[in-house]
């Protein structure tokens, strides 16, 4: 009995350690209040990130987000891998976490495992400082493949106060417009 009881607590235990780490958020920071999903829609395109295995070897990376009839936002990551000499693309879900006006968001690729979305930064739809559920994930997006520079200098200082090493920032190449995935808005 005494087995069976230490592996359900064991199991509990890690039920909500699960569901918490798709629902979390960088410390010192909180998602952009007063969303409007519909006007986050379309194409963005990545300046920046920190580099994962899942965009290894990238440039050229979008990412375009249409809603699906649930409501829950259709994500479809693309980016041309420099090393192999093809275009990759990833598809998947976002969900709301709480409030559909507040921008904290998870994400799955994979089935059921989630991941943190949060925008914590907006300049009027046209740029977004993006934080993952730890200071391990960061992007900055822009709807043009540029960013202005007070734009980027304002980005880097949120998200060193938030405590992210933005020294690790991989600045991402837009050097192709050859794109399958990419549709016009």
């Amino acid at each position: 009995m005494k087995t069976h009881t230490k592996t359900l607590t064991f199991i509990f235990s890690l039920v909500i350690v699960l569901f918490n780490s798709c629902a979390s958020i960088p410390k010192n920071t909180k998602a952009v209040a007063n969303f409007d999903v519909n006007k986050y829609l379309g194409t963005w395109y990545e300046i920046a990130r920190f580099d994962f295995r899942f965009e290894k070897d990238l440039d050229n990376v979008s990412a375009q987000y249409s809603l699906n009839e649930k409501g829950n936002v259709k994500v479809l990551n693309s980016g041309y891998n420099f090393i192999k000499k093809e275009w990759k693309k990833a598809e998947g879900i976002a969900k709301f976490r709480g409030n559909k006006d507040i921008a904290a968001l998870k994400v799955s690729f994979f089935g059921p495992f989630y991941s943190g979305y949060n925008v914590v930064s907006m300049d009027d739809y046209k740029y977004a400082l993006v934080a993952g559920k730890n200071l391990n994930y960061l992007w900055i997006l822009s709807r043009t493949k540029e960013i202005p520079e007070s734009v980027k200098t304002k980005f880097l200082k949120i998200a060193t106060e938030i405590g992210y090493d933005t020294s690790k920032l991989v600045w991402v190449k837009h050097d192709r417009t050859d794109s399958p995935f990419i549709q016009k808005d």
